[in-house]
């Protein structure tokens, strides 16, 4: 498994080799040696996985390998950092998910990125993200896996900030980091009263059970402080994944090039919330089910939000933005209605299938969309329609995508959805029903942009559109592939809650109603978009006020900027500043006032005329005889 040290390496290594030297190649240069560099390491990661499966069960268990360790920090007998690569199931899916879609995405930045200012900072940051995610997920221990959460963060506001003359741009860097940063700190604080209590960071230790036995005692308002603590771990995860009512910085991302879109929205850092909770899942089941059910109606809601605001918005990379909240809210519910092995783990399998099967069709949609808008200049969707005359490999490949996170079969969302529907019937039908109503939304909503962008009405434009260059189209048809074939994989076989092999087995009536639910929304798509109608106007006229408040995605970010400046910087702020003017500052400037006069009055004292001094000291020695002899 010494391939599993290099994957980890090879990043970081190109990353300072672009970053440094980048400024003295060429952008030929600096784009096919970045490229290189993510081929070998995706190779590496694709060996790792077949030597890792390839080896088999132990006792019918994949079994977790430490193939790296370093001692880092050591603060008590027990408790120490350390650095070091852990490979088990979802680590070794993870490392081939991240190389796989950065591998795509540095091909079609070649295409994409060509003549753009900054070109080498931009390879060079896609290394650095691709070393931070990679660190992220083969983590030995919490704290590693924190220190590499942030450097992710660190990473993404550098990609989307990218653009850094566009005050639109810098606007959404600095909202990215913020808002996660925020998370970030509930994320810190469980860390801490996770490591108090149980005195151990290593993931190893804290899935054995026993750390979580001894430290069940301690309690806080009522309920367990590792509950608490696993709580403050997801509220990181949350802000990470942009769950509701932390989501408002990733449409906002968009302001970033299309490729890191891709990227960010895809398979690494929106999906790291996600990976967070299935890599504590043992310890969630133990120590706080009850938390998991909460992580369920999270994710639910925050699937419904963003699917209902997919539904109006016109900039189709935003759409795209809210259909990653509302996957990665399937995800999560998946995760809070599973247990431990057997069919109560379906809902694991299932969301750990998602998120590898939705990590390749989104990384195609968010890919076309780059295509259509290099082509068009454009990211509205009024600047499009008719596009499948003039490219015909990108409206082939984006149906496909389409068609997949539809969940039509035989496409791979088709499997995973499927599966992720089943588990929610089987722990309530009311959330199984809810999450069938979403995904017909998320049918509805795709195509209703996959109609006002390749049918419908051509816009009036300056030049013909054509299809993107080969090395942007190679990578659409790549993922078209996989996304084709992807659902017929064996997944249970290899990724579970326990280890133990689980055989999945669709589950007839869910999958016909959800099939059936997918093919209206459709057909009403089609009827709505498919050739310029009124339809679309009056049904707007008519939700009235939830249509507006909708395409304002219900001013939630309205709210957060009320909330920031009228309350937060005009209010509280103001106050804390005017007491620091008037008191803070001003009992320091009175002390200094007060100093400055006494010394001013007694300056005589060290006049330096020895008279002066021999007067003083006669007074001074008649005082003190006057005080012994009278008193």
């Amino acid at each position: 498994m010494e391939s599993a040290v290099l994957i980890f390496v090879l990043p970081m290594l190109m990353f300072i080799l672009l970053g440094i030297g980048g400024k003295y190649m060429t952008h030929r240069t600096v784009g096919r040696l970045g490229t290189l560099g993510l081929t070998v390491i995706t190779v590496l990661a694709y060996v790792t996985a077949y030597r890792y499966f390839g080896a088999g069960r132990s006792s019918g268990v994949w079994l977790p390998q430490t193939v790296f360790h370093l001692e880092w920090l050591r603060f008590t007998e027990n408790l120490q950092i350390e650095l070091g690569i852990l490979l088990d199931p979802i680590s070794v899916m993870m490392l081939v998910v991240i190389t796989t879609v950065s591998l795509m995405v540095h091909i079609y930045s070649l295409g994409y990125m060509k003549g753009e200012r900054g070109f080498q900072r931009y390879y060079a940051f896609l290394s650095l993200f691709t070393f931070s995610m990679l660190g992220l997920v083969v983590a030995t221990n919490i704290f590693q896996m924190y220190i590499f959460w942030e450097l992710v963060g660190v990473s993404s506001y550098l990609l989307i900030g990218f653009y850094y003359t566009k005050p639109a741009a810098i606007a959404a860097s600095k909202k990215a980091f913020i808002v996660t940063r925020f998370a970030d700190l509930g994320f810190l604080i469980g860390i801490l009263l996770l490591s108090f209590y149980t005195q151990t960071f290593n993931f190893t230790e804290l899935m054995s059970g026993n750390v979580c036995a001894s430290a069940s005692g301690a309690t806080f308002l009522g309920g367990s402080v590792i509950a608490w603590a696993l709580g403050l771990i997801f509220v990181g995860g949350a802000g990470k994944s942009a769950m509701f009512p932390l989501h408002i910085w990733l449409p906002d991302a968009m302001e970033g090039p299309t490729p890191v879109s891709a990227l960010i929205h895809a398979a690494t850092m929106v999906v790291a919330g996600v990976y967070l909770v299935a890599r504590l899942f043992p310890l969630y089941i133990e120590a706080a089910p009850e938390l998991l059910v909460g992580i369920a109606i999270v994710g639910a809601f925050t699937s419904l939000y963003a699917a209902v605001v997919a539904c109006v918005q016109t900039d189709i990379k935003r759409v795209l933005a809210f259909s990653t909240i509302s996957q990665i809210g399937f995800m999560m519910v998946a995760l809070g209605v599973s247990g431990m092995g057997g069919h109560a783990g379906l809902g694991y399998v299932a969301g750990m299938f998602h998120l590898f099967t939705h990590a390749m069709f989104k990384a195609l949609l968010f890919l076309c969309a780059g295509a259509i808008i290099h082509t068009i200049g454009s990211n509205e969707m009024s600047a499009m329609g008719g596009l499948r005359k003039y490219m015909p490999v990108t409206h082939i490949t984006f149906l496909v995508a389409c068609l997949a996170i539809s969940g039509i079969p035989p496409f791979s969302g088709f499997f995973s959805k499927d599966e992720i529907l089943t588990a929610a019937f089987l722990f309530s039908p009311w959330m199984g029903v809810l999450m069938s109503g979403i995904a017909g939304l998320t049918a509805f909503y795709m195509f209703r942009l996959y109609y006002n962008i390749f049918w419908g009405a051509e816009a009036k434009r300056e030049h013909t559109p054509h299809e993107a260059p080969v090395s942007m189209t190679a990578p659409l048809l790549f993922l078209a592939f996989v996304t084709c074939f992807a659902g017929f994989i064996p997944f249970g076989n290899f990724v579970s809650s326990d280890g133990v092999e689980y055989t999945i087995h669709l589950d007839g009536k869910v999958a016909l109603s959800s099939v059936g639910l997918a093919c209206v929304a459709i057909g009403i798509a089609f009827r709505f978009y498919r050739q310029p109608s009124a339809l679309p106007a009056k049904m707007a006229t008519a939700f009235g006020g939830f249509y507006r408040a909708a395409l304002h995605r219900f001013y939630i970010d309205n709210l957060y900027l009320f909330i920031t400046k009228r309350i937060i910087f005009a209010g509280i702020s103001q106050g804390i500043a005017w007491f620091d003017r008037h008191v803070i500052d001003g009992a320091m400037n009175l002390t200094a006032t007060v100093t400055q006069k006494v010394a001013y009055c007694i300056r005589g004292l060290q006049s330096g005329q020895i008279q002066q001094y021999a007067f003083v000291f006669l007074i001074g020695t008649l005082l003190i005889v006057v005080w012994m002899v009278f008193l």
